[in-house]
């Protein structure tokens, strides 16, 4: 059985090597600089997701023999923090993909997702079962203030509003360059991830009419304390968005940011049911599962590959 997505050994994020096949497997080759080449071959069957940054090529063979291991291959900035494509094997279970789409179409449960999503983000704080949406919109938006004003004042900052305007980019103060700067680099982690999973980035529980709704959701999670300490850290900064990247790159633990973000997503979409690294694996869920099943309104999934003329039950 391959692993799953949310097993240590996911991720290897590469750059600056090619990435081919040869007799004994798929090898990275890195150009030594007394010309020499040295090859390192990759667990291709222990990973979920690779992850190309700059300066990587691929062959083919290599990517046939990837797809062949259900390895999705996600093309990356520098350490990963953009998504510009990603090609997902035909092997990777859509089982994910049905909970957020069977989820999101379900005013309901869509509801209860964007609610759990905003307790997310106030962690250990107690709140009544009660609470609404609205209340929770209205509680983030002054925890957001809140946090604004102690991260100004730890940094000698004046009064901070958060502004974002495209079209006044360079008119902006620092904090705002670095944040909007910072919150790119991770909304590329948060991309990569869910394309490892085989989900849809545009459907979201919270935000809604981008083709990144779902991306910006599972961002939020995660800015308190990623992105705005960076931005706000950064208030002095001649170039403010150059080293809110760099500074992104450096402190990001991508091997442990990335499967919390597949941990917490999981969990989100199947409350109740808490997704561990040691907890068996649901037939549904495999990354090696080939055969293709058919649906039934009534009778929910049945194994393809039957012959249903004979009207058997």
């Amino acid at each position: 059985m391959l692993p799953r997505v949310a097993d240590s050994l996911s991720f290897l994020y590469l750059d600056m090597v090619r990435v081919l096949q040869d007799d004994t497997g798929v090898c990275a080759q890195i150009q030594a600089s007394d010309d020499r080449t040295d090859t390192v071959y990759i667990p291709t069957a222990a990973l979920s997701c690779l992850l190309l940054g700059p300066g990587v090529s691929i062959t083919t063979p290599a990517l046939t023999t990837l797809a062949r291991h259900g390895t999705s291959v996600v093309c990356v900035g520098a350490g990963g923090v953009r998504a510009y494509a990603g090609i997902l094997p035909d092997s990777l279970t859509t089982h994910w993909l049905e909970q957020q789409v069977t989820t999101w179409t379900d005013q309901t449960r869509r509801l209860e997702v964007a609610v759990r999503m905003y307790r997310m983000r106030f962690h250990d704080a107690e709140l009544p079962d009660t609470v609404t949406l609205e209340q929770l919109r209205g509680m983030e938006g002054q925890r957001m203030k809140t946090l604004y004003k102690i991260l100004a004042q730890q940094h000698g900052i004046g009064r901070f509003r958060r502004n974002y305007h495209p079209d006044q980019w360079h008119a902006q103060d620092p904090v705002n360059l670095a944040l909007s700067s910072a919150n790119t680099c991770l909304y590329g982690i948060v991309h990569a991830a869910l394309l490892a999973l085989g989900l849809s980035p545009a459907l979201g529980f919270v935000h809604a009419g981008k083709q990144h709704a779902f991306v910006y959701d599972i961002a939020d999670l995660y800015k308190a304390e990623t992105t705005l300490p960076l931005a706000f850290a950064l208030h002095q900064s001649g170039n403010p968005e150059q080293d809110a990247r760099r500074r992104f790159r450096e402190n990001l633990r991508l091997l442990k940011l990335l499967p919390r973000i597949v941990h917490d997503v999981q969990s989100l979409l199947t409350p109740g049911s808490p997704v561990t690294a040691d907890q068996p694996t649901p037939a549904s869920e495999r990354r090696d599962t080939e055969m293709v099943h058919l649906w039934d309104p009534k009778r929910g999934v049945l194994p393809a590959g039957v012959n249903y003329g004979s009207g058997e039950q």
